[in-house]
């Protein structure tokens, strides 16, 4: 997929390769800036970035290794050598037996994501605008109704009523279901969304092989990454299988429950090894290919879809296919939220005495909200400054490796370090402290630096900065965010460790303490349920992930290859 982008100022324009270095200060089009400034613009638009990633990432990791290495009061009191001995406690507790159950329970989303999601946006980008068009739609469902806290109870508790013991009687089994089928639906459709952009070819053509190996690549890191640190679907609240948990749990059993922080700390540290591994491969894997996004402009044209140009609008073979995966999809779909949507829709269940909606809401939902607008428009300066203005010119890329390795690194291995932090700040129980403590998100930070890449060739080629750069990146920052705040939300291990009280817990929280307070009774728990994702909410998500999917996401062409640009 090497084929160079008709730039945006005219969209009927015929394609013209770029200049061989972009035009210089006062020209009317391309960069319109001297190099030098792009090179000090670019360079001041990384450090707020680069502060945030020691503030939120590096200092946290080295206070992890240190309490590593200590034995202590997990109260305060004063702290001794401990040597190698948390980490053989790490070991001997069954450390390496919980990552090989994490990536147990990962082996079905591997497989989705690597065969399901490419099988279908294969068949979606064969059969024309319409039909691709509406499997993009359906795709946004799992995507709005993102609460796996919330998802996961009411289903596992309408399921063990449903079989009694015979839940129970195969743990391991019942535990790789489970988390098969709550995931399903998430993972096919970021999957098959990624695939249909890879899949898509440019206007002028081009190889979309490289790009769609790539994606593989990257998606099968990130699904592997996220199961070994998971806490929303292994924690024992939803699972409940006894020794067999994941990291996460162990991790945080071992820190709240036996108050040994070091070797929490520990297990936190060999689990930071191994997803800083799986993000530098992530990476390396992404500069190596030089893979990009381009924005292929507001208008369709007919000629410009593969289907329309290869077969016309009539593949039964792969309108067929398509039918069926969707078939399939919608009715894993419907099989996991039915219980959710019943208990969303119910008139059962009360709030606690103290509390109203509105307070519940606010504190769901406030929080990472500040965090989002934070991470996010941090991520997406940088991502400006290293894929569009290029401070090391064809070596900029290489500036995404420091993040590198905590790139897929959520609340989890990170836990034990900001809590002492908050704890040490007296955040404990306040609204300060309920604020998700990543202030920079890095996959954004990535994403935004492939796809000012790929615009920077039609910048260079002519092209105004308000309609290549600034106006198609616009809609990326909104879905990004919106993506980022409803995830951020439905997050419930950090609020888990910093709020106890519950006037000010969200939703989440309150759901966990009403669970365990009715021993699992699901109609003691409807009424929390509806407040961790609440119709309008939902809603807003579907309708706007719907927009993006249709309008904005259709219209992204992941490119992998050599670049067009000779001299930066």
């Amino acid at each position: 997929m090497s084929a160079t982008p008709m730039p945006m100022s005219d969209p009927k324009a015929p394609l013209a390769p770029p200049p061989t270095s972009p035009p210089g200060p006062g020209s009317s089009g391309g960069v319109g800036i001297g190099r030098s400034a792009q090179v000090v613009a670019g360079l001041l638009l990384i450090v707020p970035a680069a502060a945030a990633l020691l503030w939120s990432y590096v200092l946290p990791s080295v206070r992890t290794l240190s309490e590593s290495f200590s034995r202590g009061d997990a109260l305060g009191g004063p702290a001794e050598a401990a040597g190698g001995d948390n980490y053989a406690q790490v070991i001997e507790r069954g450390f390496l037996g919980d990552l090989g159950y994490a990536l147990l329970l990962a082996l079905v989303p591997l497989l989705l994501a690597l065969l399901a999601a490419p099988l279908l946006a294969l068949a979606a980008a064969r059969v024309g605008r319409v039909p691709r068009l509406v499997t993009r739609a359906l795709l946004t469902l799992p995507l709005a109704a993102y609460a796996p806290l919330a998802v996961g109870t009411v289903w596992t508790m309408d399921r063990f009523e449903a079989e009694g013991d015979a839940w129970a009687q195969a743990p391991t089994l019942t535990a790789v279901r489970t988390v098969a089928l709550l995931t399903a639906g998430l993972v096919v459709a970021v999957g098959a969304t990624v695939f249909l952009a890879a899949l898509r070819r440019s206007p002028g053509g081009g190889r979309s092989g490289p790009a769609a190996l790539a994606v593989g690549g990257v998606l099968g890191l990130t699904v592997v990454a996220v199961a070994v640190q998971s806490w929303s679907l292994q924690s024992p609240v939803l699972l409940g299988q006894g020794d067999q948990i994941g990291p996460v749990v162990r991790i945080v059993r071992e820190c709240l429950v036996h108050f040994q922080f070091g070797v929490g700390a520990a297990g936190s540290v060999l689990l930071l090894a191994l997803l800083a591994v799986l993000g530098i491969l992530a990476v390396v894997l992404l500069l190596a290919t030089r893979t990009r996004i381009a924005f292929t402009g507001w208008r369709d044209r007919p000629a410009d879809d593969p289907a329309v140009r290869a077969v016309g609008t009539h593949n039964p073979v792969a309108l067929g296919l398509l039918a069926v995966g969707l078939l399939a999809f919608l009715g894993v779909l419907g099989y996991v939220l039915t219980p959710w949507l019943r208990a969303l829709t119910s008139d059962g269940g009360e709030l606690p005495a103290s509390l109203s909606a509105s307070e519940i809401q606010a504190n769901t939902w406030l929080p990472p909200l500040i965090s989002t607008v934070v991470g996010v428009g941090l991520a997406a300066l940088a991502g400006f400054a290293i894929g569009g203005l290029r401070p090391l010119g064809r070596a900029s890329e290489l500036l995404l490796l420091p993040f590198a390795p905590w790139l897929f690194v959520g609340d989890g291995p990170l836990a034990i370090a900001n809590f002492l932090r908050a704890r040490e700040a007296d955040q404990l129980n306040t609204f300060v402290g309920s604020i998700p403590p990543g202030w920079l998100c890095i996959p954004a930070l990535v994403a935004f630096t492939l796809f000012f890449r790929g615009q920077r060739e039609r910048w260079a080629a002519g092209g105004r900065f308000g309609a290549t750069m600034l106006l198609p990146a616009l809609p990326l920052l909104a879905g990004v965010g919106l993506l980022d705040w409803l995830v951020g939300a439905q997050s419930w291990l950090w609020p888990q460790l910093v709020v106890q009280d519950p006037e000010n817990a969200p939703a989440t929280n309150l759901l966990v303490m009403r669970i365990a307070q009715s021993f699992g009774a699901e109609d003691a728990a409807q009424g929390m349920v509806a407040q961790v994702l609440p119709l309008p909410m939902l809603a807003l998500f579907l309708v706007a992930f719907v927009a993006l999917q249709v309008g904005y996401l259709d219209r992204l062409v992941v490119r992998a290859g050599s670049t067009e640009e000779r001299r930066d």
